[in-house]
């Protein structure tokens, strides 16, 4: 019953892995080196043909691609873990619309501001591309941070898999340094993910 995750050091597959941690459920851990484009190669482009990361092998051979529907795909097949609320209750549409925001809004966000040469044909249009990036970016962080009030989770006293997704992914673009200047609530749910005996472990691992 194991499971295999492809991924990276810092990549979108650390709040994967951090949710199998919370799960209790063995994983194999398989590297795909984003510098150097690893996740470009054909063999890996098999697997998860848009060549990103992460990629997940549930045990029955199941692919599950894209971080966001990996992470619902866990709650659902591990219930007793309590990573999202059931279905009709309130907190899991609280907790799937702040998901959906990042991985539809920020996460492009990133992928221009880690690739800007992708999205211009004039290579002089890179550095504007990643400016641009950086600052609608970041005015989704502070969207969710006037809007969220975590005591200490997103969901008041119920952690989530959302709290793992809004956490480490307010690390990236520079977030490390960002993230706690500019939005203190987020920043809280980040360092209580840090402190928690299972997922707190792989959260040190990939900061």
């Amino acid at each position: 019953m194991t499971y295999i995750l492809y991924g990276d050091k810092g990549s979108g597959s650390a709040p994967v892995e951090m949710a199998l941690a919370e799960i209790g459920a063995p994983v194999e851990l398989r590297a795909v080196p984003l510098e150097g484009d690893h996740q470009l190669a054909e063999q890996y482009r098999r697997i998860n043909p848009m060549g990103r990361v992460p990629t997940l092998i549930v045990p029955d051979g199941t692919v599950v691609t894209e971080s966001l529907a990996i992470l619902l795909t866990l709650a659902d097949r591990h219930p007793e873990a309590g990573l999202l609320p059931a279905a009709g209750d309130a907190g899991r549409a609280i907790a799937l619309r702040w998901m959906a925001l990042v991985a539809g809004e920020f996460y492009p966000c990133v992928t221009r501001g880690d690739y800007p040469e992708r999205f211009s044909a004039d290579p002089a249009h890179a550095p504007a591309i990643r400016a641009r990036a950086f600052e609608m970016g970041r005015d989704i962080w502070r969207l969710i941070e006037a809007r969220i009030e975590p005591a200490p989770w997103l969901l008041g006293e119920r952690f989530s898999v959302a709290d793992l997704y809004l956490a480490f992914l307010s690390r990236w673009m520079g977030g490390r340094e960002w993230t706690p200047a500019n939005c203190p609530k987020v920043e809280s749910i980040a360092r209580a993910v840090a402190a928690r005996p299972r997922a707190g472990p792989v959260w040190a691992k990939h900061i």
